[in-house]
């Protein structure tokens, strides 16, 4: 298949090495290294095999399957829908917490910096979605800003530095595994790639494969390069109309062969886009597989609370039912905000719903009281330990 494939260029190097590097590693850190110089991609038209086209447009027909039916159900499917993404695209990263703790975190309580990274890549995922009509440079950089500005401020927007991937020394590229483009030809290189994502003439799933493999090769930021380039995924599948209601998570897809989804970059850099596109349409796939458990276990505990709670349809009890999905732990200024009701009225909705057994008081927490679905979390944590299954 033929794609452009990255050249390189040699820059000096001044940095300093580290005083505990050997001195063959001193001698291999000298003098200057190679940058990666990734090709123009906007006008390039992909040459896609009639095997792999048609694969991608039964998986993108998936994908739109999927998300008109999971927006038909009249539940908040959406916002966890949400989650599981974001918890997969940090999972890549090597960012792992458990459903509770990231609940936790977004109830605003201690629950370790994980969750609480695993939180802001929500904040990317959504802000991916709001600017979805908008795929652009400044839209990436939101969604950069949105995973980065309350913990790492100061590494928010376009790097004004060289970076490097893997390698035995800390601070030289030398003997790293792969150095993207100097800093100097990021800005150029967002704009194509970006001009490349608002393209209406390609097959979308291809499409977006791609995109996404330019934009890691471009490695845009100091940090958060591979969550704010699954964000884009997202941006660009509803950009492009494949879905509208959910966010079906395709990086628990790629989660479950990391090792493939690396080695697939590898070769689109060296011109072999087949396997990333192979790649992308296996992930979704799997992503709807293991999705599609998720809802339908979601909706039958739905349906099993209702025949537990003894509330009125309507009363603040039944409500609260509906949002357990997408806020498994619960405190009771939350539940009123969510609710709009009074402090007294969600302290009722919630003493009803403890009652029949659905939510069960946090241990540990005399003061702020807060409560557990354990059944929503187990089914959370069920769907992130598929995605891990190799």
């Amino acid at each position: 298949m033929t794609w452009p494939t990255v050249t390189y260029e040699e820059h000096p190097w001044h940095g300093d090495l580290e005083r505990t590097a050997s001195r063959r590693q001193q001698l291999r850190a000298r003098g200057p290294y190679r940058a990666t110089v990734p090709p123009l991609i906007a006008s390039v038209n992909p040459t896609i095999d009639g095997r792999l086209a048609a694969e991608a447009a039964d998986a993108q027909a998936a994908l739109t399957a999927f998300d008109a039916r999971v927006g038909e159900i009249p539940a908040p499917l959406a916002a966890i829908l949400l989650r599981t993404e974001s918890a997969s695209s940090s999972e890549i990263e090597r960012l792992t917490s458990s459903a509770k703790a990231i609940a936790l975190a977004e109830l605003g309580r201690r629950s370790g910096s994980n969750a609480e990274l695993i939180v802001a890549n929500v904040r990317a995922m959504q802000a991916a979605l709001d600017l979805a009509d908008d795929v652009s440079v400044d839209s990436v950089l939101a969604m950069q800003s949105a995973l980065l500005r309350q913990h790492h401020p100061d590494l928010v927007g376009l790097r004004n530095q060289q970076v490097w991937i893997g390698g035995g020394l800390a601070n030289t590229p030398h003997s790293a595994e792969f150095v993207p483009p100097h800093h100097a030809r990021v800005p150029e290189l967002m704009l194509d790639v970006m001009d490349f994502a608002r393209r209406t003439d390609l097959l979308v799933l291809p499409h977006v494969a791609l995109a996404h493999a330019q934009f890691e090769t471009i490695h845009p930021f100091a940090d958060g390069n591979g969550r704010t380039g699954r964000a884009l995924v997202q941006a660009m599948l509803r950009y492009h109309g494949v879905t509208r209601s959910v966010t079906v998570p395709v990086s628990a897809g790629l989660l479950s062969h990391t090792g493939d989804y690396f080695d697939a970059l590898t070769a689109y850099r060296a011109g072999d886009i087949e396997p990333i596109i192979e790649q992308f349409i296996a992930a979704t796939w799997r992503s709807i597989d293991n999705a599609d458990r998720l809802v339908t276990g979601l909706l039958q505990l739905r349906m099993e609370w209702e025949s537990r709670v003894d509330a009125r349809r309507g009363s603040g009890a039944r409500r609260l039912l509906d949002l357990l999905a997408s806020h498994p732990v619960i405190d009771v200024t939350r539940a009123a905000e969510l609710l709009g009701v009074a402090y007294t009225s969600a302290a009722a909705a919630i003493d009803r719903l403890e009652a029949a057994g659905v939510l069960v008081p946090l241990s540990g927490v005399a003061r702020n009281r807060a409560w557990q679905a354990p059944a929503v979390l187990e089914l959370l944590d069920g769907f992130a330990s598929r995605a891990r299954r190799r």
